[in-house]
């Protein structure tokens, strides 16, 4: 799934990639770890976007190569209401793909 079925859409993005995290907000927010062709491979929620980005790059599972390709975009929307946007992209991912982000192990969002 693309992140153009997103809603709300995460509008701000950076590459995936060490140098371009000091671009990132210290906010609290959803984001999505995406391919180039901005296929989501990952859905998540922070307090603190910049920090988990770091985080993020810091793990093998994360920055290796998958059957979809390898996460170079890491889009961002801040938000206090992290798990209820959070929740609303998994539930889009699920509807169009029929299953979790390649990356999410499981459903993390609590019902609000």
């Amino acid at each position: 799934m693309n992140t153009d079925r997103l809603i709300p859409q995460p509008l701000c993005w950076e590459m995936f990639r060490r140098s371009q995290q000091r671009f990132v907000p210290e906010m609290p927010g959803c984001y999505v770890l995406t391919t180039i062709s901005r296929m989501v491979l990952y859905i998540g929620l922070t307090e603190n976007l910049r920090r988990r980005m770091s985080e993020h790059l810091d793990s093998s599972e994360k920055t290796a190569e998958t059957v979809l390709g390898r996460a170079v975009l890491f889009f961002w929307l801040e938000t206090r209401e992290t798990q209820r946007v959070e929740r609303t992209w998994m539930n889009t991912h699920i509807e169009h793909e029929g299953a979790l982000p390649l990356l999410n192990k499981v459903y993390s969002p609590t019902a609000t």
